[in-house]
């Protein structure tokens, strides 16, 4: 077909001819990529078990879970055997919850799957005649989205009613109503599940932490432990177990951090000395020869961490290494002196500061940790108003001692506030930056737009199927996932320069931000710019549009259509490609090198055996965005595709987040499961907007009574998460009283009889006692100072307080 034909078909066409063959190139090039990647995973998992067991290796809770086998596959139904309770016990609350919004999903998915196929395609191939399933990929001639089914006539959009019988569209109200009803049913059900699971596994525990509130807006003439105790325990609801009011720790806090970059560098200077000769190659030798005589980790490691740690040479006779320091007016002059003697002097009169710094007196700040007795005491208190004054002595969960971000406990509340409407700002500015660089993106999907753009471009296209299907489906898929993927770690940043007093929360906060910029710069701007073929006539166009509410139905339902083979795309992209190289880890695998070549001293080494991290805030947004994807084109025939290709999806994006969750990567346990209720409104959110674009097509068609009754629905939504905020939140945020100390609830062991060890790094232990367990106190007033990690001459084997 010609340029010029092309230019001028209609967009049923373009759908017709094009996008047949796009979604089978999509196909097998995911397949590829997808195979490719899982394959070399099950080839290397037994070889690089540093890297790809590392949680097992490295984590008490996870030291109990099964064993996998080496072979090349054997470890699948071993990691799909594991229950729900096994990876609550191993990897807690906060990553059951995520595999919930898995299972949820598949749940949700296979219902509107299966009414799809067998209700929806064939009703609508009785009464408009088109092909019962039709498929893209076989070549058969496409339900063309929403214009086939509805014929929409963009000319006259007030027009709708061609076909003799349009009864058949009751059929979509009946669906609508039945697939918001699954969801809701569902989503009820899920987590009335995590609530009984979390109030019980919460409820029967007795940790620091369950028993501690922080307490914030202390007025200046309360800020003392003395006066905070008295005051808890005036009100009646029990007794003060230890006070620890926050100060201006600044002062001692940078010292630390200059101690450890002194530290850092003491190590540097030694391990020029002794020479460093160490090498990855020498490594593995001398770690596969240690490996029979029981001295070193299981065969195969990248690095073993005993290698890590002693990674240095043996002495050698070499001039001691030098550091240049500046001295005199402006520091004109510059002399050389023994870099050893002079970071061992300069950490010695550090630690004489911090010494002295821990004795001392710092000026109190309006935030404290108050731990009660019982608890039972500690959420009677932070589920009470505590004072009758606006904004003071505010009573919340703590986080766990370890979760603390210590730094920003003595942040003025003004100081939080101008950051966070700093940051708030700076978001809106990259959100109109963000809508302006999304624009080239979805021009790529159309090839109207890349002909007046480039014009020899677009003839070259046409000449060339595959290429031409490469540029405007896999480019526009693959630039929208790198988006999608590189601007988070900016929006982490963002969340961590808040001023937020816990990891926990910067977590949830990172889940926000990144949801919204891919909810609405990647879904809701995109889809804007994509019904466009190009801005002036978008702009021009606007003002219209805006004034008719037909209109405005129109530009959505039409949005909608066109877009719809774009998301199964990209659907396709993200659960056959991309999803497989997340088992790879590719980006800790290919900076690895760099980080082994910068790597110096046993510190870098060992730090270098630490198991990745797993950011909720990472990949929950984007997981989220396309079960929204699914909820609104649940309905229309067409949609059967990415309904099919979203099961794909979160099956395979539940089962590799299994494995990381439990043997691959680290996460905190900090949140007990408090994303599930942003995860919950994100699904009513896409519940409302499915509602809405039914509304319209349904309305455009000129079915105005269909339309119209699909109101109540959307005002029962709209209420549901009202109800939803009263009823079920608070006992995701709470330990119900009735459900302390108590077993009815669920069928789980105590802390003191249960098999599974919990990581106590991360601050829920139940060991209480102040030698001991966890405290809430700002660990550079109390932790061993961190001793030298280099084997001296004539000493043993490298000091270090931990590992």
């Amino acid at each position: 077909m010609s340029l010029h034909a092309l230019k001028d078909a209609s967009w049923n066409d373009q759908f017709k001819d094009v996008n047949q063959r796009n979604i089978k190139v999509q196909i097998f090039i995911s397949v590829g990529l997808g195979l490719s990647a899982f394959l070399s995973f099950c080839v290397l998992r037994p070889k690089w078990t540093s890297l790809y067991h590392a949680r097992k290796k490295q984590s008490d809770a996870a030291s109990r879970l099964p064993d996998l086998p080496k072979t090349l596959f054997g470890w699948i139904p071993v990691l799909y055997k594991i229950s729900q309770e096994e990876v609550l016990a191993s990897a807690g609350l906060d990553a059951y919850a995520f595999l919930s919004f898995f299972r949820y999903a598949i749940k949700y998915l296979s219902v509107t799957l299966f009414f799809s196929l067998s209700v929806i395609l064939p009703v609508n191939y009785q009464f408009t005649g088109q092909p019962l399933f039709p498929n893209p990929i076989n070549g058969t001639e496409p339900d063309n989205g929403i214009d086939s089914v509805f014929e929409i006539d963009p000319k006259k959009p007030k027009k709708g009613v061609i076909e003799k019988d349009n009864s058949y569209l009751w059929m979509y109200t009946v669906f609508v109503y039945f697939f918001s009803s699954v969801a809701i049913y569902l989503l009820i059900q899920e987590t009335k599940n995590i609530i009984r699971i979390r109030q019980a596994y919460l409820g029967t525990q007795a940790t620091i932490t369950d028993r501690t509130l922080r307490l914030s807006g202390i007025p200046s003439e309360m800020r003392s432990e003395d006066a905070i105790k008295y005051f808890v325990e005036d009100l009646g609801i029990g007794k003060v177990d230890s006070v620890m009011l926050c100060r201006n720790w600044q002062t001692l806090d940078d010292l630390m951090s200059r101690r450890m970059r002194c530290l850092r560098k003491l190590e540097e200077s030694w391990t020029v000395y002794l020479g460093h000769h160490h090498s990855l190659r020498h490594s593995r030798v001398r770690h596969q020869q240690r490996d029979r005589s029981g001295d070193a980790e299981e065969y195969g490691a990248l690095l073993s961490r005993s290698e890590m740690e002693h990674a240095h040479v043996m002495p050698a006779d070499r001039p001691r290494p030098t550091v240049s320091l500046r001295y005199g007016p402006l520091n004109m002059y510059r002399k050389k002196i023994d870099s050893i003697d002079h970071y061992e002097e300069k950490l010695r009169m550090l630690d004489e500061r911090i010494h002295a710094l821990r004795t001392a007196d710092f000026k109190p700040t309006p935030l404290a940790f108050v731990t009660m007795e019982s608890t039972a005491a500690c959420q009677m208190a932070i589920q009470a108003i505590l004072d009758p004054k606006p904004g003071q002595l505010l009573a919340s969960p703590a986080p766990p001692p370890a979760d603390v971000v210590w730094k920003n406990t003595y942040l003025s509340r003004n100081h939080r506030m101008i950051r966070s409407w700093a940051i708030m700002i700076f978001i809106g500015l990259l959100t109109i930056f963000w809508a302006a660089a999304v624009a080239p993106l979805a021009g790529l999907l159309s090839i109207e737009v890349i002909d007046k753009v480039l014009p020899g471009l677009a003839a070259a296209l046409e000449e060339h199927e595959i290429i031409r299907s490469l540029v405007q489906t896999g480019l526009p898929t693959l630039l929208f996932s790198l988006l999608a993927l590189a601007v988070p770690y900016l929006y982490d940043w963002l969340s961590n320069q808040q001023g937020m007093t816990s990891q926990g929360d910067v977590e949830l906060s990172v889940i926000s931000k990144n949801f919204f910029f891919t909810f609405f710069n990647l879904f809701i701007v995109f889809t804007i710019w994509g019904s466009a073929t190009n801005f002036y006539e978008f702009w021009q166009g606007l003002r219209d549009i805006l004034r008719d509410t037909a209109g405005i139905a129109y530009a959505v339902a039409k949005a909608l259509e066109q877009l719809s083979p774009f998301y199964v795309n990209l659907i396709i992209l993200q659960g056959l490609g991309l999803f497989p190289f997340r088992l790879l880890e590719v980006g800790s695998v290919a900076l690895y090198p760099f980080y082994l070549i910068g790597a110096k001293t046993p510190r870098d080494y060992a730090e270098l055996a630490r198991p990745p991290i797993f950011s909720y805030g990472f990949y929950l947004p984007q997981t989220m965005l396309i079960f929204i994807i699914c909820i609104v084109y649940s309905v229309l025939p067409s949609s059967w595709l990415i309904t099919l290709f979203g099961l794909v999806y979160f099956c395979i994006g539940g089962f590799i987040h299994k494995y990381q969750l439990l043997y691959a990567m680290e996460h905190r346990q900090h949140s007990t499961g408090q994303a599930w209720p942003m995860i919950c409104n994100r699904i009513i959110t896409g519940l409302v907007l499915f509602q809405l674009a039914m509304t319209a097509t349904l309305a455009l068609r000129g079915a105005l009574t269909a339309s119209l009754v699909l109101a109540p629905i959307l005002v029962i939504t709209i209420w549901f998460t009202v109800y939803f905020q009263r009823t079920y939140v608070p006992l995701m945020k709470f330990i119900a009283l009735r459900s302390i100390d108590r077993q009815s609830f669920l069928d789980l062991p105590t802390p003191s009889e249960t098999p599974w060890d919990r990581d106590t790094d991360y601050g829920r232990t139940v060991d209480t006692d102040p030698n001991t367990g966890l405290r809430y106190i700002n660990p550079h007033l109390v932790q061993p100072l961190e001793t030298l990690w280099i084997r001296k001459p004539g000493h043993g084997r490298p000091q270090s307080d931990q590992v």
